[in-house]
């Protein structure tokens, strides 16, 4: 039976520190104003116009936004309407603050996808407890959302989760020319380790093994996945080729240090893994896409295969010429 309770912690931490707000205002007295309420409590990201606002939503995605309604260029309503177009955003809760108490204008933000409106001048006990309400909300979605995507055996993310996570993490390195490095990796003659110990150590063996590879990603950004039957990738975001291949030969030594016995492994008495790493350069080609990573990943698993398993085998992504 799989223990839920570790990752369901895990889960709850999603945001790996103190909520990331995100301040939307084109008067920066108001922003102050924000800032000296959340300063203690939250991570506060603060922006001055519309595009601005976009752009770090898209870049780096705060937990909620408190959004002024008028400003130039693009006012509050068109940024919570782009915010909800778009799948990467559309999931953070925006609260509009604005001196404009119309209903009509309220009941339009509401449809547009806005949680909550909060008059200005704010009073400081209301927005932050407004703003906690909200956060709590947004926290137990992510949660249930997340929750469909954990894999039922081993606990770690599915397949699932996996391939909509490397296409968002492949857009955000290619955004920010950063690197991205995906691991791929294999537990050696599984199909015999069944045979020889049953379907019930079978399993054992996967969680314990998920659960090596999880205790090796010490980043909160980091991630690990069942990619198949006995089959993990990882991905790791703004991590380098060297310090990727480091991780990835730490996991094969810690699994290997489980020593679980595999007497019918031809490369060794215990359980062993064999692990195929590529990496997008930070300078990465713009030709390139997701799909190349994960070809080259997958090639090296077999390189490592073919190599005598429990080995590492890794490449750069190589760019077209």
């Amino acid at each position: 039976m799989m223990d839920i309770v570790t990752p369901v912690t895990d889960l709850l931490d999603s945001t790996h520190g103190k909520p990331k707000l995100l301040v939307v205002d084109d008067q920066p007295i108001n922003i102050q104003v924000m800032y000296r309420c959340f300063a203690g409590d939250y991570q506060v990201f603060m922006a001055t116009n519309g595009e601005q606002a976009l752009a770090i939503a898209k870049n780096n995605p705060p937990d909620l936004i408190l959004l002024d309604v008028v400003m130039p260029g693009l006012d509050g309503f068109e940024v919570c309407k782009r915010l909800k177009t778009d799948a990467s955003t559309s999931h953070i809760p925006v609260i509009f603050v604005t001196a404009h108490t119309d209903p009509a204008q309220e009941t339009h933000g509401l449809n547009l996808g806005a949680v909550d409106f909060i008059a200005k001048p704010v009073n400081p006990d209301v927005v932050r407890a407004r703003v906690k309400t909200h956060l709590t909300l947004k926290f137990q979605s992510d949660l249930l959302r997340k929750l469909v995507f954990l894999d039922g055996l081993t606990g770690v993310f599915n397949r699932r989760y996996f391939d909509q996570q490397i296409t968002t993490e492949w857009g955000r390195a290619s955004r920010n020319n950063a690197p991205l490095a995906l691991i791929l990796l294999d537990v050696d003659f599984f199909k015999l380790f069944n045979d020889r110990y049953g379907h019930q150590a079978g399993d054992d063996a996967l969680r314990m093994v998920a659960q090596s590879i999880k205790a090796c990603l010490r980043r909160p950004a980091d991630l690990v996945a069942r990619y198949g039957g006995e089959e993990f990738a990882c991905i790791l975001p703004e991590t380098s080729h060297e310090d990727a291949l480091l991780i990835a030969h730490e996991l094969e030594r810690k699994v290997r240090e489980l020593a679980l016995p595999h007497t019918t492994s031809s490369v060794d008495g215990v359980l062993t893994i064999s692990i195929g790493l590529a990496t997008r350069s930070a300078d990465g080609d713009g030709e390139a896409d997701v799909n190349a990573l994960i070809g080259l990943a997958d090639n090296m698993l077999y390189e490592a295969k073919r190599n005598g398993r429990g080995c590492v085998c890794g490449a750069v992504l190589a760019k077209v010429a």
